[in-house]
């Protein structure tokens, strides 16, 4: 099977999954040199690229089927933080072979996840070599309702949505033999999801945002950069699901839900008095919200432990964070 067949047959048949009126937006969509597409009226159009590549995201043999639902939530979560709506997807596959064993199961996962998110396939690319994918990611949000890291306050609150650390578990699970298998845990790292309507609801309340993929304080360690700001977060405060409490001990939990990266769950930052209207509207909301600390004016991110404040280094995932340079 050669690459064309191989687009046709596992591929060409995903290219309509939007919800209501999205479809109209593409005007041709796989097939040609390039896509054609159209933004809306009144419209920014927001764009963010993914890349899941073997033995650095997930272990050899890992089933492709949900390759295909990590690769959506991980791609769309940036959408979900930037308030946006998924409109279209790029997706780029580099593989060791036109295996259609691996094929038919990552095509079938990726049409549900297409279909669950609204969002259209509209082109891409395929070539041999080892396994990697990528999907680039684009979607709608109104003229200058974007959710951004710059807009954080002093005296806002830091917010989460979900629970933190069961992605960071349920690695723990595939690669400690020693370790019971849980499935919940399990399906967070393999099929996180992306807080898509959180996002967007989010858009009148918070003023800066980004979505949890190298751990809590790397990510809002962004937020603070970007506003000129500094913030103290208490650990006790965080969300830790109970099949992460149950699995693991009460220390290794908080280490995770800090540091441990790819649960896709929104870091928010909101004004006390937006925060109250939203604790009113808790039963409504796509996810539930938890306050963990506080913005401040002085740089820096903080841990209010039970000894005091103390300084926290905003230790998270970082591909090159040990490579040597030469300049």
């Amino acid at each position: 099977m050669d690459e064309f067949a191989l687009i046709n047959r596992f591929f060409t048949s995903l290219g309509r999954h939007s919800h209501g009126s999205q479809a109209d937006t593409v005007i041709q969509g796989i097939g040609d040199d390039c896509a054609v597409l159209s933004v809306p009226s009144g419209q920014s159009l927001v764009v963010s690229i993914d890349t899941l590549v073997e033995g650095t995201h997930f272990v050899v043999g890992t089933d492709p089927a949900q390759l295909a639902w990590r690769l959506m939530g991980a791609s769309v979560s940036d959408l979900a933080a930037m308030g946006a709506e998924p409109a279209w997807v790029t997706l780029a596959l580099t593989l060791p072979a036109a295996d259609e064993s691996w094929l038919k199961p990552f095509s079938a996962a990726l049409g549900e996840g297409l279909a669950y998110y609204g969002i259209n396939l509209v082109g891409g690319d395929t070539t041999r070599g080892p396994l990697s994918l990528s999907a680039q990611v684009h979607g709608f949000v109104p003229h200058g309702a974007a959710l951004l890291r710059s807009g954080a306050r002093a005296g806002d609150l830091v917010c989460v949505s979900g629970t933190l650390g069961d992605s960071r578990g349920g690695l723990e699970c595939i690669l400690n033999a020693d370790i019971a298998a849980n499935d919940y845990l399990l399906d967070r790292f393999y099929r996180p999801t992306a807080r898509v309507s959180l996002g967007q609801h989010m858009r009148r309340y918070a003023t800066a945002a980004a979505d949890i993929s190298d751990g809590l304080l790397a990510d809002l360690q962004h937020i603070l950069t970007a506003s000129c700001v500094g913030a103290t977060v208490n650990p006790d405060l965080l969300p830790i699901s109970t099949q992460l409490a149950a699995h693991f001990d009460n220390e290794t939990a908080k280490r995770w839900a800090l540091s441990g990266g790819e649960d896709f769950e929104l870091c928010l930052t909101i004004a006390p008095e937006c925060w109250q209207v939203l604790c009113e509207k808790a039963p409504s909301l796509a996810a539930q919200l938890t306050a963990i600390g506080v913005v401040d004016a002085e740089p820096g991110l903080r841990l209010q432990t039970a000894e005091g404040t103390v300084s926290a280094a905003a230790v998270g995932f970082n591909h090159f964070a040990n490579e040597t340079r030469n300049s």
